[in-house]
């Protein structure tokens, strides 16, 4: 059982980002279009190229997410995504491609529980924190 993430975007940025997250993660990507989608199921508001779906699976996680056609922005305020690198220096990687373009709120630094934790906004406008797996020799 898990519990999996799923991010609304109301800009309709949703394939830029799953390909940018793809690029900073890599795994297996899987982006369905309006325009694959029978025409009396389509979303209100969407067209063709409107992402229905979006599923982005690497190592045991899922990233899930779609465009959000009713404006709203979708329910994606007051929780962030938490990414947990094994080690200091693929941190520091996901960390300067998630911030890139967006906004850092904590810059990636030690902290007394991580030798590596930040927090900042994506530029698609999407809360993540970073941080590192406790080490095992400490």
């Amino acid at each position: 059982m898990s519990i999996d993430a799923y991010i609304f975007f109301s800009d309709g940025q949703c394939a830029e980002a799953f390909n940018r997250y793809q690029e900073i993660f890599g795994g297996e990507l899987t982006i369905m279009l309006m325009k694959d989608v029978p025409e009396d199921q389509r979303m209100p508001g969407s067209t063709d190229e409107t992402v229905m779906h979006a599923a982005l699976k690497f190592g045991d996680t899922l990233l899930m997410g779609s465009d959000d056609t009713t404006g709203d922005g979708g329910p994606r305020q007051g929780i962030a995504l938490s990414y947990t690198a094994s080690d200091l220096e693929t941190a520091g990687t996901v960390f300067a491609g998630l911030s890139d373009g967006g906004e850092t709120q904590m810059p990636l630094g030690p902290t007394f529980w991580s030798e590596g934790f930040g927090m900042c906004l994506d530029k698609y406008g999407v809360p993540w924190i970073v941080d590192t797996a406790a080490s095992s020799d400490g």
